[in-house]
């Protein structure tokens, strides 16, 4: 048993790495910083189980990974950052979204459904935002003096405005608060069994959601970005059109010109 733990540490610190790493070389890469961002989360989200502490252990090791690429590629530091946030914000919406219909899709198919083991879910939920929010400033912390503050006021920022994770995790609590009573979700009614019963078929289902959202949302951008090799293929052509007919309009009056001299 404990060869396992230590096995099974020692593949989420690899797993860790790997994500800081690549998060940190999206930032170094430039181009579209959001939709990378927001890819790589989904992705790391899908490698893991769908559960609070998976999905705050991604949410660091991005945020760590993108202030280690953001010192290494100069420039607008803030514009990056920004991009950035958005990127796993969106990343996280989306999570928030797979739990919304998976719950409703448990809901739909258990009529004798318990409402604590809703509650138990909506537990976590009600907590996603601030979580994310709690975590990314955590991580700041260990950046340089000028990521850190950039990606302080962000987070500032975004508790005073909302962010698109928030707006979804309140809508998902409107729509399943009339079922559990109130907000004020008490899980201690559900007994161990049926907790974890809830846990396995909720996590299997929200996860195999929120895989099928982001496998949907790369080949969209595989797709937008393909067509932009074609797009500069026909811009050459079209640029070289127009100044071979600027060509043959300059001879066609220097031609003009010389027989009107001669003429004369």
């Amino acid at each position: 048993m404990t060869k396992m733990k230590a096995k099974a540490r020692t593949k989420a610190k690899s797993s860790t790495a790997r994500i800081k790493s690549a998060a940190s070389e999206s930032l170094q890469q430039g181009g579209n910083i959001h939709e990378k961002v927001r890819d790589l989360t989904l992705h790391a989200l899908t490698s893991r189980r769908f559960e609070p502490g998976q999905i705050m252990d991604v949410v660091r090791a991005m945020t760590e990974g993108i202030t280690l690429g953001t010192a290494k590629r100069g420039g607008d530091t803030k514009h990056a950052l920004s991009q950035a946030f958005a990127g796993i914000d969106e990343a996280l919406t989306k999570s928030a979204e797979a739990s919304r219909l998976a719950l409703q899709e448990l809901v739909s198919k258990a009529k004798d459904l318990n409402d604590s083991e809703v509650a138990q879910v909506l537990t976590h939920l009600r907590r996603l935002d601030d979580d994310f929010l709690s975590t990314v400033s955590s991580a700041a912390d260990s950046a340089e003096q000028k990521i850190k503050t950039e990606l302080h006021d962000l987070v500032s920022h975004a508790r005073h405005t909302g962010t698109d994770t928030g707006a979804k995790v309140a809508e998902t609590l409107g729509e399943f608060t009339s079922r559990t009573g109130s907000l004020m979700l008490d899980t201690a009614k559900a007994g161990v069994d049926t907790a974890l019963e809830m846990s396995a078929r909720f996590t299997e289902l929200a996860g195999g959601i929120l895989s099928g959202m982001a496998d949907a949302l790369q080949d969209k951008s595989k797709r937008a970005r393909s067509k932009w090799p074609r797009f500069n293929q026909h811009a050459g052509t079209l640029v070289r059109a127009v100044t071979t007919l600027r060509r043959c309009v300059s001879n066609e009056g220097t031609s003009r010109l010389r027989a009107s001299i001669a003429s004369k």
